[in-house]
C-alpha cells in the first residue's frame, strides 16, 4: 500500500511530513539529515546535487545554481522579479517566455533548465527521501502553496508534481496548513471560537493572513503578503555589521568580491541561527578577502541592533495585515509565528509587545513547547492528507475544503440579552455562513417571554489594574509607578433586529432560539419551547 505525504516547497526550503494511524506526525529528514531542506538544486559536471550539498556550491559555483524559483512557477518572464536569484544562476527568458537558467554541463556543453524542470526535479528528490524514510512508495501528496498563488500556479504546480510521479490530492493555503497543524496538537483546540493571525516569515518573502476560527471552520478574513522582506535581510544586515568590521580592521573590503560575499552570507546564516539559541556566536571565515582571515565573535544584542530595521519591518507588517481585515490588535486571539525567521527571539518580543496581554503569541522564544516553526505547515499538511486520503477526488473536492476562503462571514455578533441585560451571542464575529445555530433559555415564572435579537455593537472597556506593592513599603507612601489600563473588547446590544414571543408557557420552561443565515445571506429567526409537538414561531429578515 502506498503512502500520503504532505509536502511544503518554499522558495528557500522544502519540508517533508507524514502522519501515522495514531495521528502522530513525522518530519521526514532527508538523506544529508535535514528536515529542512534547502530548495536549491546545483550543477557540476554531469553531477546534479540538492538540498544543503547544492546550497553550499554558492561559493564556488554559483553560475550553476539554482535558488528561489518557488514563486517563479505558472509565470511568465516578464510577471517576476529575477533579481532574487542574481546571487546563484541568474534567470533567463525561454523561448515561450518562460524562465529558466543556462546551466553548463561537463565538456562546456550548455543546458537550459526551465523552473518547471527545476521543480520537478527537486519534487523527485522529495519523494525518494519520504519512501526511504517510510519504507513505502509515495503515490500521492498534500501540497501546499501561498494565498497569493494565482489559478495558473495552482494548475502549473500540480501539473510538474503529477510528472515527478506524485497525484496531488489537494493544495491547501500555507496559513490554513500551519493553523491546522497548530490546532490538532490538541484536539479541542479546533472546537474554540477565536481570530487568529498566522505570520509567516519566509526567507525572501513574508506572509500574514487574519483566519477566524467558528466551530472547527476556518475563514480567512485578510491576506498580506511583502516579497523582498524575510530572513535574508536579516542575514544581510549582519553580513554588513561583519564586512564593516573586517574593513575596519584589515583595511580590505570583502563587498567587492562575489565569493567573499558568498562566504560572509553562509557563516552569517549560521551566526543567525547560533544566536536564536545563547547569548553569543563566534563567527570564523578562512580567507574572506585579500587573503586575511576574519575571527570575530558577537552578541544577541549586537545583532538586534544591526537588523533593527528590519525587525521593524517585520513586526509592522504583521500589524498591516490586521488592519487590512478592519480589526484591531484587540481583536486577535492568537499569534501564530510560522518560517524559521520565527526562531528569532527578538521578532516575537516585538510582535508581542504591540498586541495586548490577552492575546497569545506563539514562537519557541516565548514557549519552549511550540511547535517548531519551520515545521508547521508540512504538519498541517500531512494531517489533511491522513484525512482525507480514503475518500475519493470528488468528495474531497466538495466537501473536504479545510478552509474558506471568501467574504460570507457576518462582521458583527448576533444574539439576544439576558435577564441583566448582558449581550450573549449566539453566532460571534467573523462567523462563515451559511450556519445554523441555537441557544437555550428559561421563561422563569413568567407564562409568555419577549425574544429580542441584536447585532452586537463593539465597545472597548478599559480597567485600571493597581500595581501591587511591595510587602515591605509603607502603605501611605506614595507609589512612582504608574497605574496599567488594560483595555478589552466588550460587545454590547446594538440594532433590534428581530422580536419572537412565546405564549402559554409553564413556569420554568426551556426555550430555543434558533438562528439561521442561508447562503444568500437571509437571516431566519425562530423559537420555539423544547417540548414534543411545540411549533417554532419563524421569521427571517432580507440580509445578514
Amino acid at each position: 500500500m502506498s503512502a500520503v505525504i504532505g509536502i511544503t516547497f518554499g522558495n528557500t526550503s522544502s519540508s517533508i511530513a507524514v502522519a501515522g494511524g495514531d495521528g502522530k506526525v513525522d518530519v521526514i529528514a532527508n538523506p544529508d539529515g535535514d528536515r529542512s531542506i534547502p530548495s536549491v538544486l546545483s550543477y557540476v559536471g554531469e553531477d546534479e546535487y540538492h538540498g544543503t550539498q547544492a546550497k553550499s556550491q554558492l561559493i564556488r559555483n554559483a553560475k550553476n545554481t539554482i535558488i528561489n524559483f518557488r514563486d517563479f512557477v505558472g509565470k511568465k518572464f516578464e510577471e517576476v522579479d529575477t533579481s532574487v536569484s542574481k546571487v546563484g544562476a541568474p534567470a533567463i527568458k525561454t523561448e515561450d517566455g518562460g524562465i529558466g537558467y543556462e546551466i553548463t554541463r561537463a565538456d562546456d556543453k550548455v543546458e537550459i533548465v526551465t523552473v518547471e524542470e527545476a521543480t520537478r526535479r527537486h519534487f523527485i528528490q522529495l519523494k525518494r527521501a519520504a519512501e526511504d524514510y517510510i519504507g513505502k512508495k509515495v503515490e500521492s501528496v498534500v501540497l501546499t502553496v501561498p494565498t497569493d498563488f494565482t489559478e495558473k500556479q495552482r494548475e502549473e504546480i500540480t501539473k510538474v508534481a503529477n510528472n515527478a510521479g506524485l497525484k496531488v490530492l489537494q493544495l491547501i493555503n500555507e496559513p490554513s496548513s500551519a493553523l491546522l497543524a497548530h490546532l490538532s496538537s490538541n484536539d479541542d483546540r479546533l472546537l474554540e471560537d477565536k481570530v487568529f493571525v498566522v505570520a509567516d516569515f519566509g526567507g525572501i518573502r513574508s506572509d500574514a493572513a487574519v483566519v477566524s476560527v467558528r466551530g472547527g471552520v476556518f475563514t480567512i478574513l485578510a491576506t498580506a503578503h511583502e516579497k523582498g522582506l524575510g530572513g535574508e535581510q536579516l542575514d544581510d544586515a549582519l553580513a554588513e555589521f561583519f564586512a564593516k568590521e573586517f574593513e575596519k580592521k584589515f583595511k580590505a573590503n570583502p563587498r567587492t568580491n562575489a565569493r567573499s560575499l558568498a562566504k560572509l552570507k553562509a557563516e552569517s546564516i549560521v551566526v543567525k541561527k547560533t544566536l536564536s539559541n545563547v547569548n553569543t556566536s563566534s563567527c570564523s571565515i578562512e580567507s574572506l578577502a585579500e587573503g586575511y582571515d576574519f575571527l570575530t565573535s558577537i552578541n544577541r544584542l549586537r545583532y538586534e541592533l544591526a537588523a533593527k530595521t528590519v525587525l521593524s519591518n517585520l513586526t509592522a507588517f504583521v500589524e498591516k495585515a490586521v488592519t487590512k481585515a478592519g480589526l484591531e490588535t484587540l481583536d486577535i486571539d492568537e499569534v501564530l509565528l510560522v518560517g524559521g525567521t520565527s526562531h528569532t527571539p527578538k521578532l516575537a518580543s516585538n510582535v508581542q509587545f504591540i498586541f495586548p496581554e490577552s492575546t497569545v503569541v506563539v514562537s519557541p522564544a516565548l514557549d519552549s513547547k511550540a511547535i517548531n516553526p519551520a515545521e508547521l505547515v508540512s504538519r498541517g499538511a500531512a494531517l489533511q492528507a491522513s484525512l482525507i486520503e480514503s475518500f475519493d477526488e470528488e468528495e474531497i473536492k466538495e466537501s473536504l475544503q479545510p478552509v474558506v476562503v471568501n467574504t460570507q462571514h457576518i462582521s458583527k455578533p448576533i444574539g439576544i440579552k439576558d435577564a441583566e441585560g448582558n449581550f450573549i451571542p449566539i453566532l460571534v464575529s467573523e462567523t462563515a455562513y451559511p450556519i445554523k445555530k441555537s441557544i437555550e433559555v428559561t421563561n422563569g415564572e413568567s407564562s409568555a417571554v419577549h425574544i429580542e435579537l441584536f447585532e452586537g455593537k463593539r465597545t472597548v472597556k478599559e480597567t485600571v489594574v493597581e500595581p501591587e506593592q511591595d510587602s515591605d513599603e509603607s502603605e501611605d507612601e506614595d507609589s512612582d509607578e504608574e497605574p496599567e489600563i488594560r483595555k478589552d473588547v466588550v460587545y454590547v446590544a446594538g440594532d433590534l433586529l428581530a422580536e419572537l414571543s412565546l405564549k402559554d408557557l409553564k413556569p420554568n420552561s426551556k426555550l430555543e432560539v434558533i438562528v439561521n443565515i442561508t447562503q444568500n445571506g437571509t437571516l431566519h429567526v425562530s423559537g420555539r419551547e423544547l417540548k414534543p409537538g411545540s411549533v417554532a414561531v419563524k421569521g427571517e429578515i432580507s440580509s445578514a
